[in-house]
């Protein structure tokens, strides 16, 4: 083996090296693109910037790349969703300041009274409300049909007693106390 032959097989895999590394940048470019765009002529672009300038053109598309991949910009707009949701007005009793749910008409921890029926449609309303927006139903002299229960004038109220033995719960008002 001569020296020529030696710096010719050194040559040659410094050369394969720089292929492979050139190869790796345009792949590399590619999915990177790929990742933060959905624009198939964005992602052709990039990979052909860096297959023509190399380094330089690698730089290039660092420089103008998208800031965030579509993935972290799902899960942004998953985490600002969220946000809302939060902020968004949950209902809590009155009473006690529990989670209640729309459809609920007594807070099952405190028992205070949190919507009534309409006599005419059976929807639920608003304590406050004097009529039915669902049929037009004036509220004014509404009354409970059971006699345990009264209908008082605040829409805040909390249960005194309840009756175990038949289930059914006495309101009354909170200023009463």
């Amino acid at each position: 083996m001569d020296l020529n032959s030696i710096l010719m097989g050194v040559v040659v895999y410094l050369g394969m090296i720089a292929a492979a590394f050139w190869l790796a940048m345009i792949i590399w470019t590619y999915r990177d693109m790929r990742s933060r765009s959905r624009d198939g002529m964005a992602q052709l672009l990039a990979a052909l910037l860096v297959a023509v300038l190399t380094l330089p053109g690698l730089l290039i598309y660092l420089l103008l790349r998208p800031r965030e991949t579509l993935s972290e910009a799902y899960e942004r707009s998953l985490e600002e969703e969220a946000l809302l949701q939060e902020i968004e007005e949950k209902p809590v009793c009155p009473g006690c300041g529990q989670r209640v749910k729309e459809a609920w008409q007594v807070c099952p921890s405190c028992h205070t009274r949190l919507k009534k029926v309409c006599p005419s449609c059976r929807n639920l309303l608003e304590l406050q409300w004097n009529l039915c927006p669902h049929c037009a139903a004036p509220q004014v002299n509404y009354s409970e049909p059971s006699s345990h229960v009264r209908q008082p004038t605040e829409p805040r109220y909390e249960a005194r007693t309840t009756r175990a033995s038949s289930q059914q719960v006495e309101f009354v008002d909170s200023d009463q106390y």
